[in-house]
């Protein structure tokens, strides 16, 4: 199978079913096939802008750290967590069993 990859005039919504493995009626193929014109058909429009003096930029908007500054606290209250627990068993926080023995 070494078929070559169509150019982004016109692509087959069929080439692209077969690539993912996909099985189209004829009816979805159809329709798929219309958005996938459409869609092309706008990348083709973005092309034709005009981007002569415009930076490439990595992301649309400025980014910055939104995290806050890491501040070293006192924890919880031992006791308190152990009373807020569910169920206890010798002073540490009893959780349902996750595995079978083997």
């Amino acid at each position: 199978m070494n078929e070559k990859a169509p150019d982004l005039d016109h692509v087959d919504i069929t080439y692209v079913a077969k690539l993912a493995r996909i099985e189209l009626s004829v009816v979805e193929t159809e329709r798929f096939q219309t958005d996938l014109d459409a869609v092309l058909a706008y990348i083709h429009q973005l092309n034709e802008l005009d981007l002569g003096g415009v930076e490439p930029m990595s992301h649309p908007t400025p980014r910055k750290n939104v995290l806050r500054e890491d501040v070293v606290s006192r924890g919880a209250d031992r006791e308190e967590m152990i009373r807020n627990a569910p169920a206890t068993i010798q002073g540490l926080v009893r959780v349902p069993q996750m595995m079978e023995e083997l």
